[in-house]
């Protein structure tokens, strides 16, 4: 039977426990853990074999890396697309209380970053792979001239990656805050036949640099990373973010990996995706790093991979969840995560706990002891009980708000989850629907009963409807949900 929802349950991240101490978390060796954390692009809940026995990709790297940590399958992106998602990321704060708008960077230098946390606690910080949050000049990058507000204007000490998606132009490569080569040829668009338009080998015309290829950018990410290990030393601790931009369109899978899935090309370069993770990871071992190094991996959002798709190839890459990429629905924002830490992860371990990618800067800051400013992170909750199987020392995450390509913020409570508005927010259609005479007005599922989100549940329990609007109206005005 399906229980009513406690407003003690809904409203349990307004403050009911109190925060305590942490103590420092530390490797085997006692010292700092080095942090990785790897971003894929667009991947789904139902690409990966560990997370979904009848997936058609082969992803033995990623399904090794789960077998030796713990398994998050209640994880979730901020966002359904990109930008807001990796916002959310680098503040631990929702995307919905971005302040800066428009073609400039869109985090404020004021801002505290995962980052500028790590630095700020005596780690090498690093970048490689898709900003995707902005830079001055972007679009007209002069040559040899400083791009001010990117990744070494925000906690990195180091940055070698591309500004935005791979099918957004123009087409070049940054080192630190300065162009490699501007872009001052042209490129024509590009797709594939029997692929929608956002799908296949789709980028859109526009500049490109001298010698820039696509196909070469996922290879070029993975030796960038390599050597990014093989420079560090074991007097400073080190956090590389490893943003790949794949297997976001363009979909463009070396020869090595043509016809390595049984779901066309998409599933050819998310296998190739999951060698190149294999690859840092070899680097990784070699270099006797991977006993003290904390390793997460997740993906942005959801893919751009429709029922007609599922129904071709016979993969549903979403799993069993509903809708994709830019979607309120689960498909949109739940995602792959994993987590490990020899000696300190359960190794083949899995959890049901609500997580979100906001929460890392408040895992990170209690890992290391380290006292957040109170505006920083303010959507941030630490997953170190969760990871260490500890006894909770501050509140856990038990409601989560998430964004649509559309802008729909669905917010959740416990097992319940309100989405305001009709349709699915995002690129499924119906994407927006009016509200009948006499038919609900938004959408609310029980995701223990109905993780597939099929019913709707909104005019039936008005009262959970009303408590998670207040919840909501409540996080906006406090400018925060951590308490």
């Amino acid at each position: 039977m399906l229980a009513l929802i406690d407003r003690r349950v809904i409203l349990f991240a307004v403050g009911m426990l109190c925060c305590l101490s942490a103590s420092l978390a530390k490797g085997a060796s006692g010292d700092k853990p080095n942090v990785v954390f790897i971003m894929v692009d667009d991947m789904g809940y139902g690409d990966l074999g560990c997370y979904n026995a009848e997936s058609k990709i082969p992803t033995p790297n990623i399904d090794r890396l789960a077998g030796q940590g713990m398994r998050f399958t209640d994880a979730h992106a901020p966002a359904a697309v990109c930008v807001p998602t990796r916002y959310g990321l680098m503040t631990g704060s929702y995307p919905f209380r971005m302040t800066q708008r428009g073609k400039k960077p869109l985090i404020a230098p004021e801002r505290m970053t995962v980052g500028k946390l790590l630095q700020k606690n005596g780690y090498r910080t690093g970048m490689v792979g898709k900003w995707h949050l902005g830079v001055e000049n972007e679009k007209d990058p002069p040559a040899d001239t400083a791009l001010p507000g990117g990744p070494v204007d925000r906690g990195f000490d180091s940055f070698f990656g591309i500004p935005a998606s791979l099918d957004i132009p123009p087409y070049y490569y940054i080192r630190g805050d300065r162009a490699v080569a501007p872009p001052s040829l042209k490129i024509g668009d590009s797709n594939s036949e029997g692929w929608t338009r956002i799908q296949g080998a789709f980028w859109r015309a526009g500049g490109v640099a001298p010698g820039y290829k696509h196909i070469e950018v996922t290879p070029r990410f993975t030796q960038e990373a390599v050597s990014f290990l093989a420079d560090q030393s074991a007097e400073k601790p080190f956090f590389l973010y490893l943003a790949y931009p794949s297997p976001h369109t363009p979909w463009l899978p070396t020869k090595d990996f043509d016809g390595k899935s049984k779901a066309g090309m998409y599933g050819d370069f998310v296998a190739q995706v999951d060698a190149s993770i294999g690859r840092f990871q070899q680097q990784l071992d070699q270099l006797k790093l991977s006993d003290n190094t904390l390793l997460f991996l997740t993906s942005d959002n959801g893919p751009v991979w429709y029922e007609t798709d599922t129904e071709k190839y016979g993969h549903s890459s979403t799993g069993a969840m509903r809708g994709m990429k830019g979607d309120a629905w689960e498909g949109g924002h739940r995602m792959p995560f994993i987590v490990r830490w020899p000696g300190r992860i359960a190794a083949g371990s899995t959890t049901d706990q609500l997580a979100c990618h906001t929460d890392l800067m408040a895992t990170l800051a209690e890992l290391l002891n380290a006292k957040l400013p109170h505006d920083a992170g303010p959507d941030s909750f630490s997953m170190v009980p969760t990871l260490l199987n500890q006894k909770p020392t501050s509140i856990v995450r038990t409601t989560l708000v998430s964004q649509s390509s559309r802008g729909y913020q669905a917010i959740r409570g416990g097992s319940f989850k309100l989405i305001p508005q009709l349709g699915s927010g995002g690129f499924s259609q119906p994407s927006k629907e009016k509200p009948q005479l006499g038919g609900p007005k938004g959408q609310l599922y029980d995701l223990d009963d109905d993780p597939g989100e099929t019913t709707n549940l909104y005019q039936k329990h008005p009262e959970t409807v009303a408590l998670l609007t207040e919840l909501f109206d409540k996080y906006k005005a406090d400018g925060r949900s951590r308490r």
